[in-house]
């Protein structure tokens, strides 16, 4: 145990402030001992849980509904009849006492955004929106950092009912093309460049060809963000400061609202194979949904500074935006979070004063190797670290208690673009445990299954949700019988959704990850998540980076080879083998030793900074890379194709 909750922590937590109004209210009067009976009541009548939740927060909208859901999983609906809008709940919280947003770069100090200057600048691109015909239901997009740019326009297109989609300006054309080209928008909105590790990234030939190819556009909206080729001529293109100038009078912010079950926003898988699936969530649901994770599971207060290292292709940076339901002051950065140093993200939240941060896992871990010490820094402010992105090792949890702070509370979860959420995550009622996550999430019938569909506890097995949740995407784009989204949830067990990690849930109700199930390694009947292999061979100091890959043979056996980056100055000889192949034995077990150990000149990696397992595993079995992987979403090609031919 890392960390327990102090007195003063539970009876401040926005968690207890919930479970005291459901004892109180006339419709509920439930009295939950503790939060496991919370949330088995929130799984158990996932009819009540949500009414409350909407009863709660105060849900405003239009119409009437019958019920709560309808239908089974994954045919279901939910609040049908009832309208609202997204963005409407966002200027809920606009104060005059606090600043909405606080943005910099790499080049640009720390400013402060009101509430009143967001207002307007997104009344005032609603307003250009609307004169450009956008409605209801249609497209706009950006190919953004992030910036408050990326977060005005996105409210201004959910004030509208329109749909929201958004790329980061590192990817590449042919990517972004994948990705918008599948949901046709109507406008563009994107900058001319960016900077990034010191670096300035000219992005005008971009944005010309997305004009060129995506023939849905009617208007481009760029924003000169870099130096450089603005005044390039663009047919149909407006300058971003030309429509939210100081002197532009702006109509009232006007929300419409639309039915519960309409889209919000299109997300995009990872698309390490094909074309990435275009995945819609809905208003109501991300609204319900965000309201929940971030004032019970996040427990963020009114008034709090709250930040997350995110790029606008990622989840996370919808999640970010969504603290602002909460109240929170939202910390927005571009840049590269190791440049000049390993200590830019957190010098920033010393000098913001920052109550919660939000890194990946990855991020964690490359501090550890860099040596930086946040504890040197005033942090007192700091009250939460959030990890996700990939499994948080045990040692990253004891570096978090040592180095930084010793009664912070660590709050990793997982979840996923599919969602747009955690499944899993923080609780402040409840301890932290090293190498371990607190809780499911209220409404998450989350199991660990085995191969038969049994759920099992201290074992690894399939992550599955048993009961709909609202956050659970209303379907795929272009995808109108649902064909590809029952495949990609619901096909290995119908009326269950499994989503592809591996999850051993202990006798404590905490919770383990250890890596993707279709990545999975399985020796000798044994299941072994590629997390564990990781966790041990990357603690030694000549290992830069690794991959593990393991080849069925028809025969019935396999081949577990080990790739290995080394750091500078390091020689993979035999008897750094010899380490590494000790490390896994006694970390773990003789079955985790692999069959060989090779070195490469680096890891292949997406661009949201995953490792490519799977694509080198079917290149390595023969597969021409075009069809293995789509590497428009790669971040490192060069790495991928050094195992072509290698088995």
């Amino acid at each position: 145990m890392l960390w327990q909750p102090t007195t003063t922590t539970r009876n401040n937590a926005n968690l207890s402030h919930f479970i005291q109004w459901l004892a109180v209210h006339p419709s509920y009067k439930a009295n939950y001992a503790d939060y496991e009976a919370l949330w088995q009541w929130s799984v158990q009548q996932p009819d009540a849980f949500w009414q409350a939740i909407w009863d709660y927060f105060k849900i405003q909208s239009d119409g009437t509904y019958s019920a709560v859901l309808s239908g089974e999983m994954p045919d279901v609906r939910w609040f049908e009849g009832a309208r609202l809008n997204y963005a409407e709940h966002v200027f809920r919280q606009y104060s005059v006492q606090r600043p909405a947003l606080i943005y910099g770069n790499e080049t640009q100090a720390m400013q402060e955004m009101s509430w009143a200057e967001l207002q307007r600048q997104t009344a005032l691109l609603a307003q250009w929106l609307r004169a450009q015909g956008v409605e209801k239901g249609d497209r706009v997009v950006g190919y953004l950092p992030n910036i408050p740019e990326a977060t005005i326009a996105f409210l201004a297109t959910a004030s509208l009912g329109a749909v929201w989609s958004s790329a980061s300006p590192d990817f590449g054309a042919a990517s972004v093309l994948e990705r918008f080209g599948q949901i046709k928008p109507k406008v563009l909105i994107a900058v001319n460049g960016y900077g990034y590790g010191g670096k300035v990234f000219d992005k005008m030939d971009v944005v010309t060809e997305l004009q060129t190819e995506m023939s849905c556009l009617q208007a481009t909206v760029l924003i000169p963000y870099t130096q450089g080729s603005t005044a390039m001529a663009l047919p149909n293109t407006h300058y971003w400061p030309d429509i939210t100038a100081p002197s532009n009078v702006a109509e009232a912010l006007q929300f419409t609202r639309v039915e519960f079950n309409e889209p919000l926003w299109v997300l995009y898988s990872s698309g390490t194979t094909g074309i990435p699936k275009a995945i819609v969530h809905s208003q109501g649901g991300m609204l319900l949904e965000h309201l929940k994770y971030a004032t019970f599971h996040n427990d963020v207060h009114v008034g709090e500074r709250f930040f997350w290292f995110t790029t606008t292709g990622w989840m996370m940076w919808n999640y970010l935006n969504a603290m602002l339901l909460a109240g929170a002051t939202i910390v927005l950065y571009d840049g590269s979070p190791g440049y000049p140093d390993m200590g830019v993200l957190w010098r920033m939240a010393a000098q913001q004063k920052i109550h919660h941060l939000g890194v990946s896992a990855a991020y964690i871990l490359a501090v550890i190797k860099s040596g930086f010490e946040p504890s040197t820094l005033d942090l007192s402010d700091l009250r939460s670290i959030g990890s996700t992105g990939s499994p948080l090792p045990p040692e990253g949890f004891e570096w978090i208690y040592s180095h930084v702070k010793s009664d912070i509370w660590l709050t990793s979860m997982s979840g996923g673009t599919d969602v747009c959420t955690a499944f899993i995550g923080g609780n402040p009622l409840l301890p932290v445990y090293e190498g371990e996550i607190q809780c499911r999430a209220l409404g998450c019938a989350m199991e660990s299954w085995n191969e038969q569909g049994q759920p099992r506890t201290e074992e690894v097995g399939e992550m599955i949700v048993t009961q709909p949740m609202p956050c659970m995407p209303i379907g795929f784009w272009n995808d109108p019988d649902g064909a590809k989204y029952r495949s990609s949830y619901f096909e290995d067990f119908p009326g269950v959704w499994r989503h592809g990690d591996w999850l051993k849930i202990t006798a404590r109700n905490t919770l383990v990850i250890l890596g993707r199930s279709d990545a999975t390694l399985n020796r000798q009947g044994i299941r072994i998540g590629t997390s564990e292999i990781y966790r041990s061979v990357e603690q030694l100091p000549e290992i830069r980076d690794s991959l593990i890959i393991n080849i069925e043979k028809e025969d019935g056996d396999s081949y577990m080879p080990l790739y290995v980056a080394l750091k500078a100055g390091f020689t993979l000889d035999d008897a750094l083998k010899k380490r590494i192949a000790q490390q896994l034995r006694t970390d773990y077990s003789p079955r985790h030793v692999p069959d060989a150990i090779i070195e490469v000149p680096d890891i292949p990696y997406t661009i949201s900074g995953k490792k490519l397992e799977l694509p080198v595993k079917k290149i390595l079995m023969g597969k021409p890379m075009a069809q293995a992987v789509n590497i428009g979403s790669v971040r490192n090609p060069e790495a991928l194709e050094w195992f072509v031919g290698r088995l």
